[in-house]
């Protein structure tokens, strides 16, 4: 063999070398799931060691949440679901989030002098749209699953039938809610004890619930909007003094929605679209950062800067986003660097930008657990990222007799009365007022990220700092950090309305925030900390999954 054939052979065994170990990069070695409770991230496991895909985990894990974090999410409520189908690297939204009834006016929970009345949008039936949740988990199984639905619910049945030991974060927000609960005897003699706070220990168990969830295994969709579940939601409500209607229900369908797609610095990053508002406002401040070296900025710098990009997402937010499907929105220009270069033309690193409401309308996370994040992976290298909710804790209090079903109050989501904020401080406008049939706009923010050697799964709850949350956690997978410091990163955020710079306890050091109010930055700590990221990182360099659970809750990560 002469020099260059010899050569040429070399080339072709460093040629085949690098094909193999691309196929060897090809799967994870493991699969992963981290939910916000441990019986949900089982319950996935237990349907992947099947046969099921992380489609069907994701069903499962969706329903058991419902079960053992009635607080969070439910068949009651709905959510976002983001796939990536390995096979044909197909991505997709499925949006379950909740509608309007159709009977919904734009003045439904204003008082006889014209108020706002937000309890009327928080408490009771009113404040319940019409759930995505079971649509979307029947949707998931029949199109993307691999196990028929009622196998994927096993789970979730037998957590309800028979019971589980709440924790202290069900102890928590059940007395937190308890005095609005004790007005609804359906929802009281399910959630509390006798009528009064449980105390521990104290086993929650769902019978109505298990059948219904039995009803849905045998007849999909139907087995919740139609027959005697859907009888019974509609008269439990009514009776309640709300407005649904059977036709409401059988009207409801899913949504498959392109997710919103960009890169940063080198990092594909794919998340919700509208009618949630996260990868619009995440896309916008990552485009502001995106001219920034903030890896060589001071540590205040660099914090203002991220600051100064929020404040402009979250304003967008309120002036432009809503239901795609009611109102036209300018994505491509909210999207573009163009715009993103607009946005920061004004940018001072040693001044706050222009002054935005100063009424304190920051409210304490009572939300950190009333929504839900989790994140799945599969050997194949299927992955789901989902937030689900039913808005404020233990949502609207009311249960439908015989149905178990608690309902959301998701429709204080909506612009109930213009320059009136929601629960969590965020105002609105034309875009995201209350009509018939409408989606209300969302924070809920499930993310998909991948470089060059790296996968990352993650969301988290949190009301309106759900997308500041996720957005701190980026920017720590872009500087190399691992799953672990992602869910832990010290949390902070500004959304335009009120012109407060919101931190968790711990999250800005007193010396950090003496400097940036030096810059005109004007701050309120949350007195607890905040969120319950979940998150998974698939590292294809080393082939290694590795997963998290935020370490301020209950959650698990599971990876095997």
């Amino acid at each position: 063999m002469n020099i260059k054939s010899n050569h040429l052979f070399k080339l072709r065994i460093i040629l085949c070398l690098l094909i193999f170990l691309e196929a060897g990069c090809a799967t994870p070695p493991k699969s992963a799931i981290a939910s916000a409770h441990p019986l949900a991230s089982q319950a996935g496991f237990e349907i992947l060691d099947v046969g099921g895909n992380a489609f069907d985990a994701a069903v499962a894990v969706s329903a058991a949440l419902a079960v053992v974090e009635p607080s969070g999410s439910g068949l009651g409520g709905g959510g976002f679901w983001l796939l990536h189908r390995a096979s044909d690297g197909k991505q997709v939204m499925i949006d379950g989030r909740e509608r309007a009834p159709m009977a919904a006016t734009r003045g439904m929970f204003l008082d006889a002098n014209g108020n706002f009345d937000q309890s009327r949008s928080l408490n009771g039936a009113l404040a319940a749209g019409i759930p995505g949740m079971p649509a979307a988990i029947v949707h998931m199984a029949e199109k993307y699953g691999e196990l028929p639905i009622a196998q994927s619910l096993g789970p979730a049945i037998r957590y309800a039938r028979e019971g589980f030991l709440v924790d202290e974060g069900y102890l928590r927000l059940i007395a937190f809610r308890a005095k609005v609960m004790k007005q609804y005897p359906s929802a009281a003699s399910i959630f509390l004890h006798n009528k009064e706070n449980p105390k521990p220990p104290f086993r929650l168990q769902q019978t109505d619930l298990a059948n219904t969830l039995e009803q849905i295994g045998k007849r999909g969709k139907a087995g919740f909007y139609q027959g005697s579940v859907g009888q019974a939601l509609v008269a439990g409500v009514r009776s309640a003094g709300g407005i649904w209607t059977r036709k409401d229900l059988q009207d409801y369908a899913i949504v498959e929605r392109k997710p919103v797609i960009w890169n940063y610095k080198g990092i594909k990053i794919t998340s919700a679209a509208p009618p949630s508002s996260g990868g619009v406002v995440l896309t916008e401040a990552l485009n502001i950062l995106s001219a920034f070296d903030l890896a060589n900025e001071t540590k205040i710098n660099r914090k203002h800067l991220i600051i100064e990009s929020m404040r402009r997402a979250y304003r967008d937010r309120a002036r432009y986003l809503g239901d795609p499907d009611y109102i036209q929105m300018p994505l491509p220009r909210l999207l573009s660097a163009a715009y993103a270069e607009k946005l920061r033309s004004d940018i001072r690193i040693d001044h706050a930008g222009f002054a935005s409401e100063t009424v304190d309308t920051a409210v304490d996370p009572v939300e950190g657990q009333n929504t839900t994040h989790f994140s799945v992976l599969d050997k194949a290298g299927n992955r789901v990222s989902a937030t689900l909710s039913i808005n404020y804790p233990f949502g609207s209090c009311l249960v439908a007799k015989g149905t178990g079903v608690l309902l959301n109050d998701e429709m204080d989501d909506f612009v109930g009365q213009k320059g009136s904020p929601n629960t969590y401080g965020l105002t609105g406008g034309e875009a995201n007022a209350i009509e018939p049939g409408k989606r209300m706009l969302s924070s809920m923010t499930p993310t998909f990220l991948e470089d060059s050697e790296r996968v990352a799964i993650l969301g988290t709850p949190g009301g309106s700092r759900i997308i500041s949350m996720v957005l701190l956690a980026i920017l720590d997978f872009s500087e190399g950090h691992d799953v672990d410091s992602w869910v832990a990163v010290p949390r902070f955020h500004h959304q335009y309305e009120p012109d407060l710079v919101q931190y968790e306890k711990g999250g800005l050091s007193y010396d950090e925030i003496q400097l940036l109010e030096k810059k005109g930055h004007k701050f309120k700590e949350i007195k607890r900390h905040y969120g319950n990221m979940q998150a998974i990182l698939w590292n294809k360099r080393n082939q290694s999954v590795t997963a998290a659970s935020d370490p301020r809750k209950y959650g698990m990560a599971i990876v095997r």
